[in-house]
Protein backbone atom coordinates (compact mmCIF):
# COMPACT_ATOMS: atom_id res chain seq x y z
CA UNK A 1 0.00 0.00 0.00
CA UNK A 2 1.00 3.51 -1.18
CA UNK A 3 2.43 5.14 2.33
CA UNK A 4 -0.29 7.67 3.46
CA UNK A 5 0.02 10.74 6.00
CA UNK A 6 -3.01 8.75 8.48
CA UNK A 7 -5.00 11.22 10.82
CA UNK A 8 -8.22 10.01 12.41
CA UNK A 9 -9.80 11.62 15.40
CA UNK A 10 -7.13 14.53 15.03
CA UNK A 11 -8.68 15.83 11.95
CA UNK A 12 -11.38 16.56 14.67
CA UNK A 13 -9.24 19.68 15.84
CA UNK A 14 -6.05 20.26 13.90
CA UNK A 15 -6.46 21.47 10.42
CA UNK A 16 -4.42 21.83 7.95
CA UNK A 17 -3.22 25.18 6.43
CA UNK A 18 -5.07 26.01 3.28
CA UNK A 19 -2.78 26.11 0.77
CA UNK A 20 -4.20 26.96 -2.97
CA UNK A 21 -2.04 24.05 -4.80
CA UNK A 22 -3.09 21.35 -2.79
CA UNK A 23 -5.27 19.14 -1.40
CA UNK A 24 -6.75 17.23 1.49
CA UNK A 25 -8.68 14.28 -0.02
CA UNK A 26 -10.10 11.84 2.90
CA UNK A 27 -10.55 8.32 2.26
CA UNK A 28 -10.58 4.77 3.94
CA UNK A 29 -7.28 3.71 3.64
CA UNK A 30 -5.61 0.12 2.75
CA UNK A 31 -6.11 -1.15 -1.14
CA UNK A 32 -8.49 0.93 -1.80
CA UNK A 33 -7.18 4.42 -1.19
CA UNK A 34 -4.04 2.43 -2.69
CA UNK A 35 -6.39 2.53 -6.04
CA UNK A 36 -7.61 6.11 -5.79
CA UNK A 37 -3.70 7.33 -5.36
CA UNK A 38 -2.94 5.24 -8.77
CA UNK A 39 -5.85 6.15 -10.45
CA UNK A 40 -6.69 9.63 -9.36
CA UNK A 41 -4.21 11.38 -7.46
CA UNK A 42 -0.79 10.60 -9.16
CA UNK A 43 -2.52 11.73 -12.81
CA UNK A 44 -4.35 14.52 -11.13
CA UNK A 45 -1.27 15.71 -9.46
CA UNK A 46 1.13 14.90 -12.70
CA UNK A 47 -1.65 16.79 -15.04
CA UNK A 48 -2.20 20.24 -12.92
CA UNK A 49 0.58 20.52 -10.25
CA UNK A 50 -1.36 20.09 -7.32
CA UNK A 51 -0.15 18.32 -4.70
CA UNK A 52 -3.04 15.56 -2.61
CA UNK A 53 -2.41 14.91 1.09
CA UNK A 54 -4.29 11.42 1.09
CA UNK A 55 -5.35 11.01 4.63
CA UNK A 56 -7.10 7.95 6.07
CA UNK A 57 -9.98 7.50 8.59
CA UNK A 58 -12.24 4.66 9.77
CA UNK A 59 -14.70 6.83 8.46
CA UNK A 60 -14.02 9.93 6.96
CA UNK A 61 -18.09 10.88 7.51
CA UNK A 62 -17.07 11.34 11.09
CA UNK A 63 -14.13 14.21 10.97
CA UNK A 64 -15.79 15.84 8.16
CA UNK A 65 -18.91 16.29 10.60
CA UNK A 66 -17.28 17.54 13.02
CA UNK A 67 -14.43 20.27 11.11
CA UNK A 68 -17.98 21.39 9.22
CA UNK A 69 -19.96 21.83 12.74
CA UNK A 70 -16.24 23.29 14.49
CA UNK A 71 -16.27 25.86 11.53
CA UNK A 72 -12.81 24.84 11.12
CA UNK A 73 -12.64 22.84 8.22
CA UNK A 74 -9.19 21.31 6.22
CA UNK A 75 -10.99 18.39 4.39
CA UNK A 76 -11.37 19.67 0.79
CA UNK A 77 -12.94 16.05 -0.24
CA UNK A 78 -13.83 12.80 1.39
CA UNK A 79 -15.04 9.30 0.48
CA UNK A 80 -18.53 8.71 2.13
CA UNK A 81 -20.71 6.04 1.94
CA UNK A 82 -24.13 6.71 0.42
CA UNK A 83 -26.55 6.99 3.35
CA UNK A 84 -23.66 9.24 5.21
CA UNK A 85 -23.80 11.54 2.17
CA UNK A 86 -27.47 11.96 2.03
CA UNK A 87 -27.97 12.72 6.10
CA UNK A 88 -24.62 15.25 5.35
CA UNK A 89 -26.23 16.82 2.70
CA UNK A 90 -29.40 17.55 4.42
CA UNK A 91 -28.04 18.59 7.72
CA UNK A 92 -26.25 21.49 5.56
CA UNK A 93 -22.72 20.37 6.06
CA UNK A 94 -22.22 19.82 1.88
CA UNK A 95 -21.58 21.58 -0.85
CA UNK A 96 -24.54 20.87 -3.44
CA UNK A 97 -22.76 19.72 -6.85
CA UNK A 98 -24.74 20.26 -10.06
CA UNK A 99 -24.38 17.21 -12.29
CA UNK A 100 -23.89 18.86 -15.50
CA UNK A 101 -20.82 20.28 -14.44
CA UNK A 102 -19.42 16.43 -14.40
CA UNK A 103 -17.79 15.48 -18.53
CA UNK A 104 -19.77 13.31 -20.71
CA UNK A 105 -18.91 9.04 -21.11
CA UNK A 106 -16.42 8.43 -23.39
CA UNK A 107 -19.36 7.56 -25.55
CA UNK A 108 -20.60 10.37 -25.67
CA UNK A 109 -23.61 9.68 -22.76
CA UNK A 110 -24.72 12.47 -20.71
CA UNK A 111 -23.27 12.15 -17.43
CA UNK A 112 -26.65 12.42 -16.05
CA UNK A 113 -27.66 9.41 -18.22
CA UNK A 114 -24.18 7.05 -17.93
CA UNK A 115 -23.67 6.89 -14.02
CA UNK A 116 -25.74 4.03 -12.42
CA UNK A 117 -28.80 4.91 -10.97
CA UNK A 118 -28.25 6.35 -7.60
CA UNK A 119 -24.95 7.38 -8.03
CA UNK A 120 -25.79 11.00 -8.69
CA UNK A 121 -26.89 12.79 -5.61
CA UNK A 122 -27.70 16.83 -4.76
CA UNK A 123 -24.33 16.70 -2.69
CA UNK A 124 -22.36 13.79 -3.73
CA UNK A 125 -21.28 11.88 -6.91
CA UNK A 126 -20.51 7.56 -6.67
CA UNK A 127 -17.15 6.43 -7.54
CA UNK A 128 -17.39 3.26 -7.04
CA UNK A 129 -20.45 0.09 -6.05
CA UNK A 130 -18.66 -1.96 -3.94
CA UNK A 131 -20.01 -4.22 -1.16
CA UNK A 132 -19.69 -6.21 2.12
CA UNK A 133 -19.59 -10.18 1.28
CA UNK A 134 -18.09 -13.17 3.42
CA UNK A 135 -15.21 -14.82 3.02
CA UNK A 136 -13.72 -17.67 4.43
CA UNK A 137 -10.16 -19.64 4.70
CA UNK A 138 -10.41 -22.39 2.86
CA UNK A 139 -7.17 -24.37 4.90
CA UNK A 140 -10.47 -24.30 7.86
CA UNK A 141 -12.76 -26.30 5.48
CA UNK A 142 -11.17 -29.56 4.05
CA UNK A 143 -14.34 -31.47 3.33
CA UNK A 144 -17.88 -29.35 2.97
CA UNK A 145 -17.20 -25.52 2.45
CA UNK A 146 -19.84 -23.13 3.08
CA UNK A 147 -21.31 -21.48 0.38
CA UNK A 148 -24.47 -18.91 1.05
CA UNK A 149 -24.95 -16.70 3.79
CA UNK A 150 -27.15 -19.01 5.85
CA UNK A 151 -23.80 -21.00 6.49
CA UNK A 152 -22.46 -18.06 8.14
CA UNK A 153 -25.09 -18.29 11.06
CA UNK A 154 -24.62 -22.44 10.81
CA UNK A 155 -22.27 -23.27 13.70
CA UNK A 156 -22.61 -27.05 13.63
CA UNK A 157 -22.26 -27.55 9.84
CA UNK A 158 -19.32 -25.01 10.18
CA UNK A 159 -18.27 -24.92 13.57
CA UNK A 160 -15.08 -21.74 14.05
CA UNK A 161 -15.27 -18.45 15.36
CA UNK A 162 -17.40 -15.50 12.88
CA UNK A 163 -16.34 -12.03 12.09
CA UNK A 164 -18.86 -9.71 12.18
CA UNK A 165 -19.00 -5.80 11.85
CA UNK A 166 -20.08 -4.23 14.86
CA UNK A 167 -22.59 -2.62 13.40
CA UNK A 168 -26.27 -2.15 12.94
CA UNK A 169 -26.35 -1.20 9.00
CA UNK A 170 -25.16 -4.47 7.28
CA UNK A 171 -25.29 -6.60 9.84
CA UNK A 172 -29.00 -6.42 10.81
CA UNK A 173 -30.09 -6.61 7.17
CA UNK A 174 -27.45 -9.77 6.46
CA UNK A 175 -29.49 -11.28 9.50
CA UNK A 176 -32.27 -11.02 8.60
CA UNK A 177 -32.02 -12.47 4.73
CA UNK A 178 -29.98 -15.68 6.50
CA UNK A 179 -33.02 -16.00 8.61
CA UNK A 180 -35.08 -16.41 5.42
CA UNK A 181 -36.39 -12.68 4.79
CA UNK A 182 -36.78 -11.96 0.68
CA UNK A 183 -34.39 -9.54 -0.24
CA UNK A 184 -37.09 -6.91 -1.34
CA UNK A 185 -38.48 -7.50 2.12
CA UNK A 186 -35.99 -6.56 4.61
CA UNK A 187 -36.15 -2.71 4.91
CA UNK A 188 -39.89 -3.00 5.29
CA UNK A 189 -39.42 -5.71 8.12
CA UNK A 190 -36.58 -4.15 9.63
CA UNK A 191 -38.79 -1.04 10.16
CA UNK A 192 -41.00 -2.83 12.72
CA UNK A 193 -39.82 -3.57 16.05
CA UNK A 194 -40.92 -7.53 15.56
CA UNK A 195 -38.42 -7.11 12.86
CA UNK A 196 -35.45 -5.92 14.47
CA UNK A 197 -36.46 -8.53 17.20
CA UNK A 198 -36.25 -11.27 14.38
CA UNK A 199 -32.79 -9.87 13.04
CA UNK A 200 -30.89 -9.71 16.46
CA UNK A 201 -32.40 -13.30 17.51
CA UNK A 202 -30.71 -14.29 14.48
CA UNK A 203 -27.31 -12.73 15.73
CA UNK A 204 -28.30 -14.47 18.50
CA UNK A 205 -27.29 -17.87 17.46
CA UNK A 206 -23.80 -16.76 16.78
CA UNK A 207 -23.15 -13.74 19.23
CA UNK A 208 -20.51 -15.84 21.46
CA UNK A 209 -18.61 -17.01 18.81
CA UNK A 210 -18.44 -13.26 17.03
CA UNK A 211 -15.20 -11.65 16.72
CA UNK A 212 -16.20 -7.60 16.18
CA UNK A 213 -14.32 -5.79 13.99
CA UNK A 214 -14.86 -1.68 12.69
CA UNK A 215 -12.28 -1.01 10.48
CA UNK A 216 -12.01 -2.21 6.77
CA UNK A 217 -8.14 -3.58 7.50
CA UNK A 218 -9.28 -6.26 9.90
CA UNK A 219 -11.51 -9.12 8.19
CA UNK A 220 -8.44 -10.39 5.87
CA UNK A 221 -6.11 -10.09 8.91
CA UNK A 222 -8.78 -12.15 11.64
CA UNK A 223 -8.67 -15.14 8.46
CA UNK A 224 -4.65 -14.57 7.84
CA UNK A 225 -4.24 -14.82 11.70
CA UNK A 226 -6.45 -17.62 12.64
CA UNK A 227 -8.94 -15.75 14.87
CA UNK A 228 -12.13 -16.74 12.83
CA UNK A 229 -12.95 -19.25 10.20
CA UNK A 230 -15.66 -16.90 8.24
CA UNK A 231 -16.13 -13.00 8.46
CA UNK A 232 -17.90 -10.42 6.90
CA UNK A 233 -15.68 -7.84 4.96
CA UNK A 234 -15.61 -5.67 1.86
CA UNK A 235 -15.03 -7.24 -1.33
CA UNK A 236 -11.82 -4.85 -2.31
CA UNK A 237 -10.26 -6.01 1.19
CA UNK A 238 -10.27 -9.82 0.58
CA UNK A 239 -9.24 -9.13 -3.57
CA UNK A 240 -6.19 -7.79 -2.19
CA UNK A 241 -5.50 -11.02 0.13
CA UNK A 242 -6.54 -13.62 -2.44
CA UNK A 243 -4.93 -11.96 -5.39
CA UNK A 244 -1.91 -9.63 -4.23
CA UNK A 245 -1.19 -11.27 -1.04
CA UNK A 246 -2.06 -15.00 -2.08
CA UNK A 247 -4.28 -16.07 0.83
CA UNK A 248 -6.50 -19.04 0.75
CA UNK A 249 -10.01 -17.29 1.08
CA UNK A 250 -12.88 -17.82 -0.99
CA UNK A 251 -15.79 -15.35 -1.10
CA UNK A 252 -19.25 -15.98 -0.80
CA UNK A 253 -21.39 -13.80 -2.88
CA UNK A 254 -24.50 -15.18 -2.00
CA UNK A 255 -26.17 -12.14 0.11
CA UNK A 256 -23.85 -9.44 -0.85
CA UNK A 257 -24.63 -6.23 0.39
CA UNK A 258 -24.05 -3.70 -2.21
CA UNK A 259 -23.07 -0.22 -1.17
CA UNK A 260 -22.05 3.00 -3.38
CA UNK A 261 -18.81 5.21 -1.57
CA UNK A 262 -19.31 8.85 -3.12
CA UNK A 263 -16.93 11.93 -3.39
CA UNK A 264 -18.29 14.66 -0.87
CA UNK A 265 -16.98 18.39 -0.23
CA UNK A 266 -17.32 20.17 2.76
CA UNK A 267 -18.68 23.23 3.05
CA UNK A 268 -16.32 25.93 4.25
CA UNK A 269 -13.56 23.58 2.02
CA UNK A 270 -10.69 25.75 2.02
CA UNK A 271 -9.55 24.49 -1.98
CA UNK A 272 -12.72 24.92 -3.36
CA UNK A 273 -12.27 25.33 -7.01
CA UNK A 274 -9.86 22.26 -7.29
CA UNK A 275 -11.71 20.23 -5.28
CA UNK A 276 -14.18 20.75 -7.92
CA UNK A 277 -11.71 20.21 -10.60
CA UNK A 278 -10.56 17.01 -9.02
CA UNK A 279 -14.11 15.66 -8.80
CA UNK A 280 -14.86 16.21 -12.37
CA UNK A 281 -11.57 14.05 -13.64
CA UNK A 282 -11.96 11.43 -10.85
CA UNK A 283 -15.22 10.63 -12.34
CA UNK A 284 -15.08 10.40 -15.79
CA UNK A 285 -14.89 7.23 -17.73
CA UNK A 286 -11.39 6.79 -17.63
CA UNK A 287 -10.69 6.86 -13.80
CA UNK A 288 -13.20 5.12 -12.70
CA UNK A 289 -12.50 1.81 -15.14
CA UNK A 290 -8.17 3.12 -14.52
CA UNK A 291 -9.18 2.18 -10.55
CA UNK A 292 -10.64 -1.33 -11.28
CA UNK A 293 -7.17 -1.86 -12.03
CA UNK A 294 -6.28 -1.62 -8.80
CA UNK A 295 -9.33 -3.06 -6.83
CA UNK A 296 -12.26 -5.33 -7.51
CA UNK A 297 -14.99 -2.43 -6.87
CA UNK A 298 -17.57 -2.11 -10.36
CA UNK A 299 -17.17 1.48 -11.51
CA UNK A 300 -20.25 3.86 -11.04
CA UNK A 301 -20.25 5.23 -14.84
CA UNK A 302 -22.02 2.60 -17.00
CA UNK A 303 -19.66 3.86 -20.05
CA UNK A 304 -16.63 2.76 -17.69
CA UNK A 305 -17.54 -1.15 -18.29
CA UNK A 306 -16.14 -1.50 -21.66
CA UNK A 307 -12.61 -0.58 -20.19
CA UNK A 308 -12.32 -2.77 -17.36
CA UNK A 309 -10.07 -5.46 -18.25
CA UNK A 310 -7.15 -7.19 -16.41
CA UNK A 311 -5.61 -6.41 -13.10
CA UNK A 312 -2.30 -4.53 -12.43
CA UNK A 313 -0.68 -8.10 -11.90
CA UNK A 314 -1.82 -8.56 -15.85
CA UNK A 315 -2.98 -11.93 -15.58
CA UNK A 316 -6.35 -11.36 -13.47
CA UNK A 317 -9.73 -10.65 -15.56
CA UNK A 318 -10.99 -8.43 -13.05
CA UNK A 319 -14.95 -9.20 -13.94
CA UNK A 320 -15.55 -11.97 -11.98
CA UNK A 321 -14.12 -10.44 -8.85
CA UNK A 322 -16.79 -7.14 -9.35
CA UNK A 323 -19.78 -7.19 -6.77
CA UNK A 324 -21.73 -6.24 -9.97
CA UNK A 325 -20.77 -9.23 -12.06
CA UNK A 326 -24.41 -11.07 -13.05
CA UNK A 327 -23.01 -14.16 -11.41
CA UNK A 328 -22.47 -12.35 -8.16
CA UNK A 329 -26.03 -11.15 -7.97
CA UNK A 330 -28.47 -13.94 -8.23
CA UNK A 331 -28.79 -13.05 -4.47
CA UNK A 332 -28.10 -9.72 -3.09
CA UNK A 333 -29.09 -7.09 -0.58
CA UNK A 334 -29.02 -3.24 -2.34
CA UNK A 335 -28.48 -0.93 0.57
CA UNK A 336 -31.56 1.55 1.35
CA UNK A 337 -29.74 4.81 1.93
CA UNK A 338 -32.62 7.33 2.75
CA UNK A 339 -34.08 3.97 5.52
CA UNK A 340 -30.53 4.30 7.08
CA UNK A 341 -30.79 8.29 6.97
CA UNK A 342 -34.04 8.20 8.77
CA UNK A 343 -33.18 4.89 10.97
CA UNK A 344 -29.65 4.98 11.81
CA UNK A 345 -29.54 6.94 15.43
CA UNK A 346 -32.46 5.04 16.21
CA UNK A 347 -31.01 1.11 15.46
CA UNK A 348 -27.53 2.09 16.36
CA UNK A 349 -28.96 2.98 20.33
CA UNK A 350 -30.53 -0.80 19.76
CA UNK A 351 -28.07 -2.40 18.45
CA UNK A 352 -25.58 -1.23 21.01
CA UNK A 353 -27.78 -2.13 23.73
CA UNK A 354 -28.12 -5.53 22.27
CA UNK A 355 -24.58 -5.99 21.94
CA UNK A 356 -24.06 -5.20 26.01
CA UNK A 357 -26.75 -7.13 26.95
Amino acid sequence: MKKTLILTTALTSVGFAAVAQELNIVSWGGSYTASQVEAYHKPFTEMTGVKINSIDADNPATPLKAQVEAGNVSIDLADVELSDAIRLCDEGLLEVIDASILPDGADGTPAAEDFVDGALQDCAVANIVWSTVIAYDKSKFTDAAPSTLADFFDLEAFPGKRGLLKSAKRSLEMALMADGVPADEIYDMLGTDEGVARAMAKLDTIKDSVVWWDAGAQPPQLLADGEVVMTTGYNGRFFNAMIAEEKPFEIIWDGQYLDYDLWVIPKGAPNLDNAMEFLKFSTDTQRLADQAKYISYGPARKSSAALVGMYQDGKTEMAPHMPTNPANMQNFIATDPIFWADHDVELSEKFNAWLAS
